[in-house]
């Protein structure tokens, strides 16, 4: 029978929020870390793959333990982006929702530095972090982190790799007695490292169910193209999946930026996400994907930490990522909350030795994708045209006289007619023979 959050020790305020948030039954890696938190004194190892709640894992034991008498701060989160850590304020506002006390901070990067020096000048118990910009607090005098108790590094596996400098001289401002909570997804030899060097040698570690909770869910499927068709395969995959929101991931921000301005050419609802767009920028296009004005985010891989939507129906790894941690992380943005959802990676023939290595390594099985074939793909290209000519707005300089003159060249066809002519048109323009298996033949024995 599963448990339930008052089983786990979790406060009557608290059930009461996750009540209005409709949470009820905590997932794996909660049953086992909450009463960790709560109840021991040691410092904790938490693995759990992304998407099984580990924002709440930490986040509830801890609000529960706040000293509400006590306007110091007494817990610092860190996470490696900014939108990961508007995520994890986010969620832990609504977790107190009924614990009107306790006051939660986010002071990430991209934005003014100086609202949140103003913030902290009010009492605040929680701080929920970058590690950059709460460098540039402590430089300035501006976060006096000497009372905390509780210090919790989220994402860890990536912020190890990309901020430790950052890191290091966090953890020597924080009390040696504080505990420390850190949960990651995978455990890279700088995790050990940093477990080793400023974590108490008594380190409790749990473990969610590993063979099936980061990867429940995912359908994971490659595809093999020739360089030259790559981008008419992504196209015709996403075309076959519109209205449906995805993410595709691509190594580098010229890649972003290249593949995005392809999208909209094409008229796909998309945005483009990388750490060199302005935090303004960065904030708009995730409303917008978030609020479903956008359909599809093409993005690098830190940019994209922290996105929490629920309804990702694929994910696209337009380049196979470096390493297997990559790989979790980007396909865990699908199969959210218990719903099911697509990895799809597109490969060049070289690079499909390497699927082997990501199954072992990963626990998990890879099916090849049918790539769509050329007349398939001639008549999704058409398709593609057809829509770039609906989505065109119309010009509104066009002269009424000139209108007119064009209105009536066409005025006595039918609709039907039209259709036949501009798409018999758009065929000969490209040099399509026809999108009919029947006349190719025939125009191939000719």
């Amino acid at each position: 029978m599963s448990k339930l959050f008052s089983d786990l020790g979790i406060n009557q305020s608290l059930q009461q929020s996750l009540a209005d948030l409709q949470i009820s039954v905590p997932t794996d890696i909660q049953e086992k870390a909450i009463p960790v938190v709560l109840n021991n004194k040691e410092d904790l190892v938490a693995l759990a793959k992304t998407g099984t709640g580990k924002t709440a894992a930490f986040g509830l034991p801890l609000l529960q333990l706040i000293d509400v008498e006590n306007t110091s701060v007494q817990a610092v989160i860190l996470a490696p982006t900014r939108e990961l850590g508007q995520q994890i304020h986010s969620n832990l506002v609504s977790f107190a929702s009924h614990s009107s006390a306790i006051s939660v901070a986010s002071v990430c990067g991209g934005i003014p530095i100086k609202p949140q020096i103003e913030r902290l000048k009010t009492a605040t118990h929680v701080v929920v972090a970058t590690p950059g910009r709460l460098v540039d607090l402590i430089n300035r005098g501006a976060i006096n982190l000497k009372n905390v108790a509780y210090l919790v590094l989220d994402e860890a596996d990536e912020m190890v790799s990309a901020l430790k400098d950052d890191l290091d001289l966090i953890i020597k401002e924080i009390p040696k007695s504080r505990r420390t909570l850190l949960f990651t997804a995978t455990m890279p030899g700088a995790i050990k490292q940093l477990v080793q060097n400023y974590m108490s040698k008594h380190v409790i570690q749990v473990e969610a169910d590993m063979s099936t909770m980061g990867h429940q869910g995912i359908d994971h499927h490659y595809v093999v193209v020739e360089p030259i068709e790559k981008l008419e395969v992504l196209l015709h995959f996403l075309n076959s999946k519109e209205g449906q929101r995805g993410i595709i991931f691509c190594k580098t921000k010229a890649a972003v930026n290249k593949l995005a301005k392809n999208l909209a050419i094409n008229k796909f609802s998309s945005g483009a996400l990388h750490g060199s767009l302005s935090q303004g920028i960065r904030d708009r296009i995730m409303g917008q994907f978030r609020e479903g004005f956008i359909d599809i985010l093409v993005a690098t891989d830190l940019a994209a930490r922290g996105i929490d939507v629920k309804e990702i129906a694929y994910v696209v790894n337009y380049h196979l990522p470096d390493t297997y941690d990559a790989y979790v992380h980007r396909s865990g943005r699908t199969a959210r909350a218990g719903a099911k959802g697509l990895s799809l990676t597109i490969l060049q023939q070289e690079e499909v030795v390497d699927i082997a290595d990501f199954e072992q390594e990963l626990g998990i099985v890879f099916n090849e994708f049918k790539k769509a074939d050329a007349q398939s793909i001639e008549e999704n290209n058409g398709l593609l045209w057809a829509k770039k000519i609906f989505k065109t707005k119309p010009n509104r300089e066009v002269s009424e006289d000139f209108k007119a003159k064009i209105k009536t060249i066409f005025h006595h066809l039918t609709k039907e007619e039209l259709v036949d002519k501009i798409l018999a048109n758009y065929l000969a323009q490209t040099g399509t023979e026809t999108l009919t298996p029947e006349v190719t033949k025939k125009t191939k024995k000719k």
